[in-house]
């Protein structure tokens, strides 16, 4: 893309994911994840139905009439999205590819964070960690993010998301709220899940098309591996090849499944032609 070309589209994906942001998703994100713990506020004169225990007994001394302590709920938090950017997101049979819907999640999520305060950071992987942007606050940092998802030509094609949950691990010691964007076409990540999860509050949002569940029915099609660039030729025609080929598929799907909610991770699953914003309000609602 063209320089001129990229900002046309940041912008207008800022538009319409801070537009949901600010009117539908921040009050439901603030509710959904909650702080570190209690700060202290100010201190007031004690008030009929007060808790006895918060009762601040210098203060009370000095003026001879008790004064309790308030407290308010710490709200900064950390927001790490973790991108898959392998091939298989280049893919779409309606008018959006994986890919861009992945990007408008991802900007919705950060928006709706820096609108309570908190820092957003970015892990793109492959089968390698491709992309490290640290937490940090601000609009500017916001759109270098989109920039990033929108114009970002990996290295690889392939997807290990092993590899990425522990990255995770090196670079946030603190808890942190981590949203995962993937199709999750791939295995082998359930004991690095587990371990994120504990310290982590862990959502993997699967982003898959409809066109990827079954095979139909057209005859001889020359199909290629987007991660592997593989190309055969299958026949669809075949009524076992679509019975293995949906049957794989299925089996993705539950490991995902599976995986993220023996761990205690949160899972969303929206389809390229699904309204993603039901998806996270119902999530939200649901916590």
């Amino acid at each position: 893309m063209e320089t001129k070309d990229i900002l046309q589209k940041v912008r207008k994906i800022e538009i319409k994911t801070r537009r949901l942001s600010d009117h539908i998703f921040s009050g439901e994100y603030h509710t959904s994840f909650k702080g570190k713990g209690m700060s202290f506020a100010e201190v007031r004169q004690y008030q009929y139905g007060d808790d006895i225990r918060a009762i601040d007994w210098n203060v009370t001394a000095r003026y001879s009439e008790p004064y309790v302590k308030v407290f308010e709920e710490e709200r900064e938090l950390t927001l790490m999205l973790m991108i898959d950017v392998s091939g298989s997101q280049d893919f779409g049979s309606t008018n959006d590819f994986k890919r861009d819907i992945v990007t408008e999640i991802a900007a919705t999520l950060a928006f709706s964070a820096t609108t309570n305060n908190d820092k957003i950071g970015l892990i793109l992987f492959s089968d390698q960690i491709e992309l490290f942007i640290p937490p940090k606050k601000g609009k500017s940092h916001i759109l270098r993010i989109i920039r990033e998802l929108i114009n970002f030509q990996p290295k690889s094609n392939q997807t290990n998301i092993g590899q990425a949950f522990e990255y995770l691990s090196k670079v946030m010691k603190k808890k942190a709220i981590v949203f995962v964007l993937s199709d999750f076409m791939t295995k082998d990540y359930d004991r690095i899940l587990r371990i994120a999860a504990k310290r982590h509050d862990v959502t993997g949002i699967k982003v898959y098309d409809k066109r990827e569940q079954d095979l139909n029915n057209v005859g001889y099609v020359l199909m290629q591996d987007a991660e592997t660039n593989e190309a055969q030729y299958v026949n669809t025609s075949d009524a076992n090849v679509r019975k293995a080929y949906r049957e794989h598929y299925q089996e993705l799907e539950d490991y995902f499944t599976t995986t993220f909610t023996r761990s205690g991770a949160g899972v969303i699953k929206t389809a390229t032609d699904d309204s993603y914003v039901k998806k996270l309000l119902a999530y939200f609602k649901a916590r």
